[in-house]
């Protein structure tokens, strides 16, 4: 009995913390379905009186916003999967695909945000639709500059991936902005931005410091949506200027 105890194998131990741990290898493709189950929660609460079952009935332009948006989420999630598979070329390869669907996000979220501007005030009657238009542009513009970003140091592993986790985090005030509570309050920036402090602690825990890129980009992002959000509930003249001309 004693030789088999000696000659048994020993399992080795699950570390959760450090480089290796099960939180460093399986962070991202778990902030993938959290970022998922978000969107599903938030669009939830207005998919099917705002889209499916509208009525009157939305423009089409909004079906094919929603599916390439949603497209992206599933990207991020397979992307995600193929990494923690160690499936890197692969990755490698549908990243070319995913360079193509941001090309078309951004001048698609933009157009959407114009043509469903002009459905609400002409169609749906409401109002503040002009200011809120900043919010959507800023989306746009912030999203298409971290995605360029993450393609140009996309042979840098670790910028690369935190980057496209900014990137995504930063669609998903659209979900969080579907909660009554949340839009009443103009607190869905600060929802994406504790999904990105997720990113943070993650650095925290495994690398025991925070990456310059958390360091850099968080400060600029929430100088940024603070300036949006007074923008918009504060309706600006110079941006309802702007706003009114675009929208007609």
């Amino acid at each position: 009995m004693a030789t088999v105890s000696q000659g048994a194998s020993v399992r080795p131990a699950v570390h959760f913390t450090g480089r290796g741990g099960l939180i460093d290898k399986y962070f991202y493709f778990a902030m993938s379905l959290l970022v998922a189950a978000i969107v599903v929660w938030g669009f939830s609460h207005t998919v099917d009186q705002n889209l499916l079952h509208a009525a009157p009935p939305r423009p089409l332009l909004l079906w094919f916003h929603g599916s390439a948006f949603s497209a992206w989420v599933l990207f991020f999630i397979f992307q995600s999967a193929l990494v923690r598979t160690h499936n890197v070329k692969w990755h490698r390869f549908f990243g070319w695909f995913g360079l193509g669907l941001a090309t078309v996000m951004v001048p698609l979220g933009i157009t959407t945000s114009i043509v469903m501007g002009r459905f609400d005030i002409h169609t749906l009657h409401e109002t503040g639709v002009d200011s809120f238009l900043i919010v959507p542009w800023y989306d746009m513009v912030a999203f298409a500059i971290l995605f360029s970003l993450a393609v140009l140091w996309r042979k840098k592993s670790e910028l690369h991936r935190q980057l496209i986790f900014i990137a995504t985090c930063g669609l998903l005030d659209a979900a969080f902005g579907r909660i009554d509570y949340i839009f009443n309050h103009n607190l869905y920036f600060w929802c994406l931005d504790g999904v990105i402090l997720l990113g943070v602690v993650r650095d925290l825990v495994v690398n025991r410091r925070i990456h310059k890129v958390y360091l850099v980009s968080l400060p600029v992002l929430i100088v940024c949506q603070m300036f949006v959000v007074h923008t918009y509930a504060s309706a600006s003249a110079w941006w309802l200027r702007i706003a009114d001309k675009v929208l007609g």
